[in-house]
């Protein structure tokens, strides 16, 4: 929330991809990790960054372009990556992120370094071909992988009915000879739960497995996107399976959360977001020689 509204006061240039509805997936799958283990991105990455254990304020000041952030405020958005966390990097490129993922896990079991790969992207990236060619290659050499597709039901604006002839993407495992399973995305121990079995799969020696998160996107596909393709019901419909307030209400019933300590918990998320979004306002922007640096050519 707080990067549309630094959207639209204007301090973020470009457009930024928001993760509002989508939180259990990122929270149970990387729940589900070693610390020492890495994630590949998308470009709606800011959940994946929190989840993984990022730092909100470097997270915020590159989203902000500034030169404190993770990228020195020369990737924005799309580009944050935390190697100290295992986040290999965001991606602009829909599906670039697998490849990227796949070269990881062939590293970590040629150096045999015990990590494992978690792979996210979208419903939009499992029909392009760098997932086809990823997959067969973690397959056969039964990489560290696993394969984590976000469905919200939208790539942009085409209706995941429209692009696929199956109802159920998880059966795109089948071509390649590992397994496919299909999550609720909005249940964040249930999406631990299948990272879980996956991740154990892979780490030890098992090979890729394809998960597959339905959940949905609040917001359009960029900020500003005025979401023409779907109905305004639709979306209040998938709100109503707020993906943390679900989660409230499950611990509230356990008795496993008061409501004093939920409170306590909101303030203190609300103090985290003030100070991240604080100290990247205060943070200046790259100085103009810098565009010479960290270049590789």
């Amino acid at each position: 929330m707080e990067v549309m509204k630094l959207f639209y006061e204007g301090h973020i240039r470009g457009s930024t991809h928001v993760y509002l509805g989508q939180e259990a997936t990122a929270v149970g799958a990387c729940a589900a990790l070693e610390e020492k283990d890495l994630i590949t991105s998308t470009h709606r990455g800011h959940g994946h960054c929190i989840a993984k254990g990022g730092d909100p304020k470097k997270m915020m000041a590159e989203v902000l372009g500034r030169v404190t952030g993770y990228c020195k405020g020369k990737g924005g958005s799309m580009h944050i990556a935390d190697f100290s966390k295992g986040m290999l990097g965001a991606n602009g490129v829909v599906g670039g992120g697998i490849p990227i993922a796949v070269g990881a896990a062939l590293a970590s079991q040629y150096l045999n370094t015990g990590q494992i790969v978690l792979c996210f992207f979208g419903d939009g990236a499992l029909n392009q071909g760098s997932f086809h060619e990823a997959a067969n290659l973690a397959a056969i050499w039964k990489l560290p992988i696993v394969f984590l597709c976000e469905n919200n039901l939208y790539a942009l604006s085409t209706r995941v009915d429209y692009a696929f002839a199956i109802s159920d993407l998880s059966q795109r495992a089948l071509a390649y000879g590992f397994p496919g399973i299909s999550v609720d995305g909005n249940d964040v121990l249930a999406v631990y739960e299948v990272v879980s079995q996956a991740a154990q799969r892979a780490r030890k020696g098992e090979g890729p497995t394809l998960v597959v998160a339905n959940s949905y996107r609040w917001e359009g596909h960029m900020v500003g996107d005025p979401m023409v393709y779907r109905t305004k019901e639709e979306v209040e419909q998938w709100k109503k399976k707020d993906p943390v307030k679900c989660f409230e209400k499950y611990l509230l019933d356990k008795g496993l959360l008061d409501e004093k300590e939920k409170e306590r918990m909101h303030e203190e998320t609300k103090k985290i977001i003030q100070e991240a979004r604080d100290f990247a306002l205060r943070s200046p922007e790259p100085p103009l020689e810098a565009l010479y640096e960290d270049l590789y050519v």
